[in-house]
C-alpha cells in the first residue's frame, strides 16, 4: 500500500502522545482473549465506547494512519502506525473495531473494492460508524474455505444469497459483513466463488449467538434466507472470489501486524482473567517459587519473541524480502505460544486453576481459560492450514494431493447433510 509521509515521525509521536494522554483512559496492558461472559448491557456499552474512541482518533487525525487520504485516512507509513501503537501502550483503544473491520475487511475493500465502495464504506469505518465482520466459515466446511455452500443466485440486477455462516465474533452488535458465496456449482470449487458485502441486520438474516464453555456469547451463527444483494455490492469479478479470498486470508493472518490495525505494543494474548503471569504468581503466593519464576520468564520470552517475529515478518513483507505468505509463519508461532502461555497461567494458579470463587481475584477463570486454550489455534484459520501455507508457499514443498481439483463442485462427495 503506497503512502507518502508529510509528517516526520518525531512530530507525529509528539502529537499522538499529547492526544492519548489528554483523552484516553489508562487501563494497563490490553488483553486480547475470548472474554468470559459479561452481560449484554456491559458488552454493548463497551462497543459504544470503542466507537466513541475510534471517532476521537479520527477527529484527531490518528485513524487510518496508512489509509489513503482520499478515503479519510492519513496517507502515512507503517512506521507512523508503529509509533501510534507505542504511544497507546497502557491506554484504552477501540479493540472491537480493529479486527476484522480493518484487517481483513477494509484491506480487502482497498485492494479489490470499487471506487464507490471505498468512498461509501472506508470513511465510516474510520469514524467508528461501521463495524465489519467476515462471513467466511461454514458449519460444514471447517478450514476448507473454498468448500463454501452458501449460494448466490442471479436475480435481475442483483443476487439472492442463502446459506449459513458460523463463528462470527460479535455479529450481533456489528453492522456489515464481507461474505464469500458460491455462484457456480458446475466448475471446480475454487473457480465458482464470489465475494459480496451486505448489512448484517435485516429481515433475511437471522443471527444466533453461541454460548462457549466459559459463558462467552460473542460467537454467532448466521442464517441467510434469500438475502438480496445488489450487484454493486459485489467485490471483485463473478466467480473470481478465490483471487479475492486468497488476499482476504493473507490480511486475516496479518491481523494485529497489519499497518491498518491500531494495536498497543504492550497488549498480551490469552492470559487468564486479564492478569499477567507475574500477577497470577503473586495472587497465588508463589512468586518466590523458583519453578514458578522459570514459568514467568518463559511466558515473557514467548511474548517478546512473538512481537519481534511479527515485526520482522511485517517489515520483510513490506520490503519484499519475504513472500506475503510468510504471515503464516507468525500465525503458527503465535498459536503455539498462546496455548503455552495459557497452560503456564493454569500451572501458576495452582489449586485455583481447578476450583475457584469470585474472591480469588486474578486467579479466577484460569481453569476455564485453560480449557479454552485451543481457540487461538482454530479461530482465524487453523494452525494446520497455516502450516500448509508455510510448507507449500513459503518453503516450496510439494502440495498435498487433492481429488477434487478438476471436479465440478456439485459432484464432489459430501456428507448427506451438506449436499446441495
Amino acid at each position: 500500500m503506497s503512502a507518502v509521509a508529510t509528517e516526520d515521525l518525531e512530530a507525529f509521536r509528539r502529537r499522538a502522545r499529547t492526544f492519548v494522554r489528554a483523552n484516553l483512559r489508562p487501563v494497563g496492558s490490553a488483553v486480547m482473549t475470548v472474554r468470559s461472559r459479561v452481560s449484554d448491557e456491559e458488552e454493548l456499552a463497551a462497543v459504544a465506547r470503542d466507537r466513541e474512541v475510534q471517532r476521537m482518533l479520527f477527529d484527531a487525525g490518528l485513524a487510518g494512519v496508512c489509509v489513503p487520504r482520499e478515503y479519510g485516512g492519513q496517507g502515512l507509513t507503517p512506521a507512523h502506525q508503529r509509533v501510534l501503537n507505542e504511544e497507546l501502550a497502557g491506554f484504552e483503544f477501540p479493540s472491537r473495531i480493529q479486527v476484522p473491520t480493518f484487517a481483513p475487511c477494509a484491506a480487502v475493500l482497498l485492494e479489490f473494492g470499487t471506487e464507490e465502495q471505498k468512498q461509501r464504506h472506508i470513511p465510516p469505518m474510520l469514524r467508528g460508524e461501521e463495524i465489519w465482520m467476515q462471513f467466511l466459515s461454514e458449519p460444514s466446511g471447517g478450514s476448507d474455505v473454498a468448500g463454501a455452500l452458501t449460494s448466490a443466485v442471479r436475480d435481475g440486477d442483483g443476487w439472492l444469497l442463502s446459506g449459513s455462516k458460523v463463528w462470527t465474533t460479535g455479529a450481533w452488535w456489528s453492522d456489515w459483513a464481507l461474505c464469500l458465496a458460491r455462484t457456480d456449482w458446475d466448475v471446480a470449487k475454487h473457480a465458482g466463488l464470489t465475494v459480496f458485502i451486505l448489512p448484517i441486520h435485516q429481515p433475511s438474516i437471522d443471527v444466533h449467538r453461541i454460548e462457549m464453555l466459559n459463558g462467552n456469547r460473542e460467537f454467532c451463527q448466521e442464517f441467510l434466507n434469500e438475502v438480496r444483494v445488489p450487484d454493486g455490492d459485489r467485490v471483485g469479478g463473478v466467480n473470481d472470489g478465490w483471487t479475492v479470498g486468497t488476499r482476504w486470508m493473507f490480511h486475516e493472518r496479518m491481523s494485529y501486524n497489519s499497518p491498518l490495525v491500531t494495536f498497543p505494543t504492550d497488549a498480551v494474548h490469552g492470559v487468564a482473567g486479564g492478569a499477567s503471569t507475574l500477577e497470577l504468581a503473586r495472587a497465588a503466593g508463589r512468586a518466590d517459587d523458583p519453578r514458578v519464576r522459570e514459568l514467568i520468564g518463559e511466558a515473557r520470552a514467548l511474548e517478546v519473541v512473538w512481537r519481534e517475529l511479527q515485526h520482522r515478518v511485517g517489515v520483510g513483507i513490506a520490503t519484499g524480502a519475504m513472500s506475503s505468505q510468510a504471515s503464516a509463519v507468525a500465525r503458527v508461532f503465535h498459536c503455539g505460544a498462546s496455548m503455552r502461555q495459557t497452560t503456564i497461567a493454569f500451572d501458576v494458579a495452582g489449586a485455583a486453576g481447578g476450583a475457584w470463587t469470585d474472591d480469588d481475584g486474578p486467579l479466577a477463570r484460569a481453569g476455564t481459560d485453560f480449557l479454552m486454550r485451543q481457540v487461538a489455534c482454530i479461530g482465524g484459520g487453523t494452525t494446520e492450514m497455516a502450516r500448509n501455507v508455510v510448507s507449500e508457499r513459503v518453503l516450496g514443498m510439494p502440495r498435498e494431493r487433492t481429488l477434487d481439483k478438476d471436479v465440478a463442485f456439485r459432484d464432489v462427495p459430501r456428507s448427506p447433510s451438506a449436499k446441495r
